[in-house]
């Protein structure tokens, strides 16, 4: 016999732990409750339904019938009756030369008998009627009901694991460090498991199990193994995000991250620009003495962050992009969207980067080809990832 007691108590310990609201839980009991009797005692075409009380763990059971008439369904003789065996939703196909589904009198009832029990029913409503208890049926019920009732929590549960992230995608999120197999880590979120492979993690990282960490939620998947978040700390976003939280004025909109160009654990630059005159939108994001964009810094393993001012002019946005290396003219060919820059030779060297790099995010900065060109060098950067140095004769 259930012990309602017990069983209430598991009921919010469902909902408090894993956030399943109790009434998903008692629906699934009162399907699987359905399905059972259904299974049993029912005939073909009937729709049953269980009624479960909470308070004195009793079931009732109801048959419910559609009200139709002559426009919705018709009558032939014989198929007033239940559809044969196997055949269970024969009620419903059409006829080619008569749209009107066949009527099933386990499934329907004529509008005027229905007026019999009710005066103002109306098409299309439900007519209930009580279904006989059955002595037997609490444990033959028990045992039908109890793996649709653990797959009907799976699913709740489930669904209400996706809500809960869906909210969280594209913002950061902090776990615990689980495991690590295969140089992926995966992150505990207590609910749910997220997985940082190892290309989306900064070079030279190290992580311990129990360790807390941070990250960038990309996606969330429903997969047939389980809800994946994938997540990663080399997104340019994750940056974003973390200035968002360090910068007041980022998190309000007054300051926006116009674009960002990265290359995780080395260097990044990001184009910032204000919608207020008052506020200045570099200052806001470095902090005073520089302690806001010190604390991203050291977050991202000592990632070096240029923070530049973004102009809707082209010519500047590209001349602000190579800092911190001084311009003495810039040439812009619109037709092969190509930059031509020239420097003193002292701040070749400091234009290019090293390796090109500083030259090279200002391309994925700006989205120009920049040609850089001094007395005795030139580099090329023709799609931000290659950087090319000739000797000028």
């Amino acid at each position: 016999m259930l012990d309602i007691k017990t069983f209430k108590s598991a009921l919010e310990q469902l909902e408090e732990e894993k956030k399943i609201p109790k009434e998903k839980i008692l629906d699934a009991i009162e399907q699987a409750m359905a399905a059972a009797y259904k299974k049993d005692y029912g005939k073909k075409g009937q729709i049953i339904r269980a009624k479960f009380d909470l308070e004195t763990g009793k079931t009732d059971f109801f048959q419910i019938k559609i009200v139709v008439d002559d426009s919705i369904a018709k009558i032939e003789e014989g198929n007033d009756l239940p559809a044969q065996a196997g055949k269970e939703e024969e009620y419903s196909v059409k006829d080619d030369s008569d749209e009107r589904v066949r009527f099933n009198g386990e499934h329907h009832i004529m509008l005027e008998d229905a007026k019999k029990i009710k005066k103002d029913v109306e098409l299309n409503d439900e007519v209930i009627f009580p279904l006989e208890s059955k002595e037997d049926y609490g444990r033959i019920a028990a045992q039908t009901a109890k793996q649709v009732i653990i797959q009907r929590i799976r699913e709740a549960e489930r669904t209400s694991i996706i809500n809960e992230y869906e909210t969280k995608e594209k913002e950061i999120v902090v776990g615990i460090v689980q495991k690590i197999e295969r140089g992926n880590v995966y992150v505990d979120f207590n609910r749910a498991t997220g997985i940082l492979p190892a290309e989306e993690q900064i070079p030279g990282e190290f992580f311990q199990r129990g360790q807390r960490v941070r990250a960038y939620l990309y996606s969330v998947e429903d997969t047939q193994r389980g809800i994946n978040l994938r997540l990663s700390r080399t997104h340019p976003k994750f940056i974003e995000k973390l200035f968002a939280i360090e910068a007041p004025e980022v998190e309000n909109g007054t300051v926006e991250i116009k674009s960002i160009a990265r290359e995780a654990g080395a260097r990044s630059k990001i184009a910032v620009h204000s919608n207020d005159e008052h506020i200045d939108p570099v200052g806001s994001c470095v902090g005073q003495k520089g302690t806001r964009v010190n604390t991203i810094t050291q977050e991202l393993l000592g990632e070096k962050i240029d923070i530049i001012p973004w102009s809707e002019d082209p010519k500047q946005f590209v001349s602000n992009s190579l800092s911190p290396a001084k311009i003495i003219s810039i040439e812009m060919d619109e037709k092969e969207h190509k930059a031509t820059i020239e420097v003193a030779n002292d701040q070749l060297s400091l234009a290019i980067g090293k390796g090109g790099q500083n030259v090279r995010l200002a391309a994925k900065l700006t989205g120009w080809r920049i040609d850089i060109k001094g007395n005795t060098k030139e580099i090329t950067s023709t799609d931000g990832e290659k950087v090319e140095v000739k000797e000028e004769e």
